[in-house]
């Protein structure tokens, strides 16, 4: 029989850091503090999944955060003026990482579950090494242990949306066949990641960053009100590829049922 054995999971939004608060909010602290430039959350949102440097390029390349930054500086966001932010960025970065190390509520038990059954669990992030050092043995105290994670500048090649993280993934716990590996993500850059990796996709909708709420706000919610944020999150994650959107990883053992009953019939992603 064919079946699933990784899953190659993201890090922020998708095992901790419910609603993926602590990239997002930092990058708006790092404009504030470099430049003393308003970016709003909402913005700060939408690059998310790139490596932090790439994310905060794609940030000033926003229509509107270019036109206050026109207006404010008399040109585009320079070279110079990024690295600033990114190394203004990083000691902010590396500090919340540690504060947002939280398992996402019933993700630990499917993970020992099926780490039971012989699954592997890889992970890559947006998060540079730097940054992981913090977040790995913080979240290590909190209960998740992947076996093996990759950062975004660890690889010649290069992140998202390339495939490369989660191929290394592949490589390092010996899998032998990337059909058989699930990626799982919370926003449009993992899921092209893993799509281009040629492995089965998974979006996360109310967890990650296309729901952003914390899981205090989450819990307060109406059902009418979840239902009103998840839509446009499904939507966009199914308009990126992702082959299933679920709610969180703590849904996933009916997908993984699913995919295998697939892969014994021939099936590829």
């Amino acid at each position: 029989m064919s079946s699933v054995q990784a899953l190659i999971l993201d890090w922020a939004g998708t095992v901790v850091d419910f609603g993926s608060f602590a990239p997002t909010s930092i990058f708006v602290e790092a404009f504030a503090r470099a430049y003393d430039f308003p970016v709003s959350l909402d913005e700060a949102r939408q690059p998310m999944g790139l490596g932090k440097r790439e994310h905060i390029v794609a940030l000033g390349r926003l229509p509107s955060v270019d036109s206050r930054w026109q207006a404010r500086f008399g040109h585009s966001m320079s070279k110079e003026e990024v690295d600033h932010i990114y190394r203004t960025f990083m000691p902010l970065q590396i500090e919340a990482v540690t504060r947002f190390a939280t398992p996402i509520e019933g993700v630990l038990p499917v993970l020992t579950m099926l780490r039971q059954q012989g699954v592997r669990v890889g992970s890559c992030s947006g998060y540079p090494h730097q940054v992981m050092e913090a977040l790995v043995p913080a979240a290590a105290k909190l209960g998740y242990q992947p076996d093996h994670w990759v950062a975004t500048d660890d690889l010649k090649a290069g992140g998202r949306p390339g495939p490369w993280m989660a191929l290394a993934n592949v490589i390092e716990l010996g899998i032998d066949g990337v059909h058989r590996c699930i990626k799982v993500d919370d926003a449009v850059p993992g899921i092209t990641e893993g799509l281009n990796a040629g492995m089965w996709t998974v979006g996360l909708a109310v967890s990650g960053n296309e729901f952003g709420a914390t899981w205090d706000e989450y819990q307060a919610m109406s059902e009418a009100e979840i239902a009103a944020r998840r839509a446009p999150a499904q939507k966009k994650l199914h308009q990126a590829g992702a082959h299933y959107v679920i709610d969180t990883l703590a849904d996933i053992l009916p997908v993984i049922a699913d995919i295998n009953q697939r892969l014994n019939k021939g099936e590829r992603p």
